[in-house]
């Protein structure tokens, strides 16, 4: 009788129960985090030759003049130095000019109130002068490239976004980890497995020793 016949069951059947987990996970964080990582590397390219990739931005400014009524509640909002600016403000910029500030921590002064509105792909701010209420507006649009750079940045993207990218970067920690178990366990059959992860290692350590400094 041979007695080595469980034993060698047992190994195949523990083998193939890792085998069909490893591969769902990691299909699944595949598919969780495929296109999200095609945004990723082509942004990274983008943001490495970002001096040959010329961003063109578009100005556009607009000009107006608050109301009174508006303007009697900026003003006391300014008394009590509000970390947003009044409901009847932010309202009214949005119905009459389209300009959203959201809940955007205004910079107050004696002589003005100023908004600063930084977003992915360009820059924009408001000033609204205390006396006369007249008001100033400038928002710069540096195109789409600028804006999924920043994306990539996390830059300026509000409080979802780096959520999305913890996710993201949960999500590819275990497609890494799964795949890593999966070359583990097919690497008998493949000699060449370790010599190039063992190259995906050392290729960008000697690059940063020999030649960042």
């Amino acid at each position: 009788m041979n007695n080595s016949l469980p034993d060698t069951t047992t190994t195949q059947a523990k083998r193939a129960f890792w085998l069909r987990h490893l591969h769902q996970w990691h299909w699944i964080s595949s598919a969780m985090c495929l296109i999200a990582m095609m945004l990723f590397a082509i942004t990274g390219i983008t943001l490495n030759h970002s001096a040959q990739v010329e961003a063109h931005a578009v100005v556009t400014q607009k000009n107006g003049t608050l109301p009174a009524d508006v303007m009697h509640d900026l003003r006391s909002a300014q008394s009590e130095e509000s970390s947003t600016l009044p409901d009847a403000a932010r309202v009214w910029l949005k119905n009459t000019l389209a300009i959203e500030v959201n809940q955007q921590a205004p910079e107050w002064s004696p002589e003005e109130v100023y908004v600063p509105l930084p977003r992915p792909g360009g820059d924009a701010w408001l000033r609204i002068d205390m006396q006369s209420g007249a008001l100033e507006y400038e928002l710069t649009d540096r195109g789409w490239i600028s804006y999924f750079n920043d994306l990539h940045k996390g830059r300026n993207a509000g409080t979802a976004w780096p959520w999305f990218l913890d996710l993201f970067a949960a999500a590819c920690l275990v497609f890494c980890i799964t795949g890593l178990l999966l070359l583990k366990m097919h690497a008998a059959n493949r000699p060449s497995t370790w010599p190039f992860v063992v190259t995906g290692l050392v290729l960008p350590l000697l690059i940063a020793v020999l030649f960042i400094h």
